[in-house]
């Protein structure tokens, strides 16, 4: 027991952070799970998470009406972004979801009540373990139910061929509209949990960088269920703690799999269930006929 609670608390760190990364592939996940790939989400974290630590700082905001309100602003500004952007597709809505959160990391830098390049320090610790796994408790459960529901249906037949869904009568730039606003909203949380568990945040914690990293997440884990992001997120959260020791090779390391992941499983770990699945039915059948 008393090993445990060591490990627990060298590594308690860590352990938040994998939860709010979770919740940060979740929230990418919906548009992946649409066909669209996006790369504002980590933006969307970043509004958040200010605009929650200066409620708190500054207004003396309660935490949980600070928090919802940091996640509401950050739907808000998904929603006239989305409205223009889901105009374009492929490459080309990337590189606009990109350029927005460049706009969102200068005006940082640009506003002084966010503390410019320096970022905020001194944020009230009010985020504790249980909130951050508790959270990511209710999105995965959320997500996986809308998976199965009529709008993950019609998600998935927009992924599939938006021709095609249109041509059924299904509203493409509705429902994609609504993946966006719900990841942003899921990101925003996450980014208004992590501020208050970080104690401070910089610009440079939502650019270009971690909007790659928590794209990673969701495509090395895998888009057909909601467990694979999640995983994704446990692997390249833990693994900088696993080769501290190897510290100067970590980034090889996470490269190779991040190659291996999209040469030999291309849909991502969370299908390894899946062959083993089918390799066991295979096993039965085989055995049926013999």
């Amino acid at each position: 027991m008393d090993g445990l609670q060591q490990f627990f608390d060298a590594y308690q760190t860590t352990i938040g952070f994998i939860g709010l990364n979770a919740m940060l592939a979740l929230s990418v996940w919906l548009t992946l799970y649409t066909g669209q790939l996006t790369l504002g989400n980590a933006a969307f974290a970043g509004i958040a998470a200010y605009g929650s630590a200066l409620l708190t700082m500054k207004a003396g905001y309660p935490f949980p009406l600070a928090l919802a309100c940091g996640a509401l602003l950050a739907a808000a500004v998904s929603l006239p972004l989305g409205a223009t952007v889901f105009r374009l597709r492929g490459v080309y809505l990337a590189i606009a979801t990109l350029a927005f959160g460049e706009v969102v990391r200068v005006a940082i830098l640009a506003i002084p009540i966010t503390g410019r390049g320096q970022g905020l320090v001194g944020i009230p610790p009010k985020t504790e373990l249980w909130h951050i796994f508790a959270s990511l408790l209710v999105i995965a459960y959320v997500c996986a139910r809308l998976r199965i529901s009529t709008v993950g249906r019609a998600w998935a037949a927009i992924r599939e061929d938006e021709l095609a869904a249109a041509s059924q009568g299904i509203p493409v730039r509705r429902y994609k509209l609504a993946a966006f606003v719900l990841g942003a909203l899921i990101a925003g949380w996450a980014g208004g949990l992590g501020a208050h568990f970080d104690f401070a945040i910089q610009p440079d914690e939502f650019g270009f960088a971690r909007a790659v990293q928590i794209l990673v997440f969701a495509v090395v884990g895998g888009i057909p269920n909601v467990f694979g992001p999640i995983l994704g997120a446990l692997l390249f959260t833990a693994l900088p703690a696993v080769l501290q020791p190897l510290q100067e090779y970590r980034d090889i390391f996470q490269g190779v799999i991040l190659v291996l992941v999209i040469v030999y499983l291309p849909r991502g770990l969370a299908t390894l269930l899946e062959l083993r699945r089918t390799a066991r039915l295979r096993t039965v059948g085989a055995e049926d006929v013999a």
